[in-house]
């Protein structure tokens, strides 16, 4: 119902405040009684899911069961207060917050403990919760920008591949980046070599390069040493977009291939391999929410705070706080906390142990029973196996995600299965046996 102006004066008290607060005043039109569906449908239908959770094959959500530990942990916040009113982990939780309601020390703890399985040391790591992988890789890359910028005075370009996930292109077309496409090895890991061609051909400008450790659909790592060597001499700043893979290396024999510095043999000093991290919390670990770890060194991390600090004027909250999120999510951080323990940790290596001896399972039995679907691992410590597309009942079945590859100059719709803690070798026999029948 629309007013003009001489309706309005005419009306006083609560009738002026209907008139100008009430939704329907300001819509024109009655809003709805009851959703299209009822309650109780719409929780009959979600029902059903947990019994299916088991057949999501071809994406990287952990969906085990949380323990009963986990829940626990959960009822302990819930009675000092978290989540019965509005916390708030806004601000830097390396630094003493002006607000009292968050779980800073917890998410300082877990950052702490993170950055150790990272080879950060305890004097130089810094870090926070973010809602998400891809918000952590944002942080990553506004931190680099800023910083080459502030070196250089001219702002970075940015290196990634096609194999890279798609967030980085959102992103870098949010922080009006231009991107340079690096080319790739046929497993999909980049070239380091025409990495360096690219790096010559724009040697004005400095590099902010992300570096995919398990790529999206391939599972393909690219070196972090080998681009190392070729940022040698140049303005650069080296991303690690680790969503899933992050999670689990540090628990296997390849736990070395993430670590954030190394001794060099020849003169026993510390090399630093990368400045920052992004890790999922809902991929391996099986968080049941978005979030991710974002993890950089406190050297960056102080350069950055000088240059953020001049973009904004945090007097607000008493503090420069270096994210880019202002109110943040405390439960998340807090719940994430149980998920840093020693025992949590214990529960990481055996998981990650059986998920990669499914992997291995199933990508011989693929081998020596669907050859014609040509299926590939790209190396021991992928948990993808990726083949040509399947029915599409077996597509349906499990979830799987399809792309379309080049091979032999044809484009070819390719589907895989990405074995996640959940995934046991039962449901990957049913996976095989109803790839057997449906192909008939």
């Amino acid at each position: 119902m629309l007013i003009n102006r001489r309706q309005f004066l005419g009306l006083t008290g609560a009738g002026a405040l209907v008139a100008t607060c009430y939704p329907q005043a300001l819509l024109g039109q009655s809003l709805p009684s009851q959703p299209r569906q009822t309650t109780s449908t719409i929780l009959s239908g979600m029902r059903a899911l947990p019994e299916q959770k088991n057949r999501l094959l071809g994406y990287p959500i952990n969906l085990a069961t949380l323990s009963d530990e986990f829940f626990a942990w959960r009822e302990k916040l819930l009675s000092v207060g978290l989540n019965q009113f509005a916390f708030n982990n806004v601000g830097n939780p390396y630094e003493h917050s002006h607000i009292p309601f968050n779980s800073h020390q917890f998410e300082k703890a877990l950052i702490d403990r993170f950055g150790t399985v990272y080879g950060f040391s305890q004097d130089n790591v810094w870090g926070f919760l973010t809602n998400s992988g891809t918000d952590s890789n944002m942080h990553g890359m506004y931190m680099g920008r800023t910083l080459l910028k502030s070196q250089t005075g001219v702002m970075p370009k940015v290196y990634f591949t096609r194999e890279a996930h798609y967030s980085m292109q959102i992103l870098r077309d949010v922080l009006n980046l231009e991107w340079v496409e690096v080319g790739t090895h046929h497993d999909g890991s980049m070239d380091v070599d025409d990495l360096e061609r690219q790096l010559t051909a724009n040697a004005d400008y400095p590099a902010l390069v992300v570096a995919t450790i398990g790529t999206t659909f391939k599972g393909s790592i690219d070196s972090i040493d080998g681009i190392q060597s070729k940022l040698r001499g140049r303005a650069a700043y080296l991303h690690l977009d680790a969503a899933l893979f992050g999670g689990y290396l540090p628990h296997t024999p390849y736990a070395a291939d993430l670590l954030y510095e190394i001794t060099d043999q020849a003169t026993g000093g510390k090399v630093k391999r990368y400045d920052s991290i992004a890790v999922s919390c809902h991929k391996f670990f099986g968080f049941p929410s978005p979030a991710g770890l974002f993890i950089t060194d406190q050297r960056n991390f102080e350069a950055f705070q000088v240059q953020f600090g001049q973009i904004h004027d945090p007097e607000y909250i008493l503090q420069v706080p270096g994210t880019i999120t202002c109110s943040r999510d405390a439960v998340k951080p807090a719940e994430f906390y149980f998920f840093s323990t020693a025992s949590a940790f214990q529960k990481q290596t055996e998981d990650a142990k059986a998920m990669l001896d499914n992997t291995a399972y199933l990508f011989k039995e693929m081998t020596n029973h669907y050859k014609h679907l040509s299926p590939v691992r790209t190396s021991e410590r992928s948990n993808l196996v990726y083949f040509r597309k399947p029915s599409d009942a077996v597509v349906d079945r499990y979830s799987l995600a399809v792309m379309g590859l080049e091979i032999d100059r044809r484009r070819t719709p390719y589907a895989h299965v990405v074995v996640m803690p959940h995934v046991s070798r039962e449901v990957l026999d049913q996976f095989l046996a109803d790839l057997a029948s449906k192909e008939r």
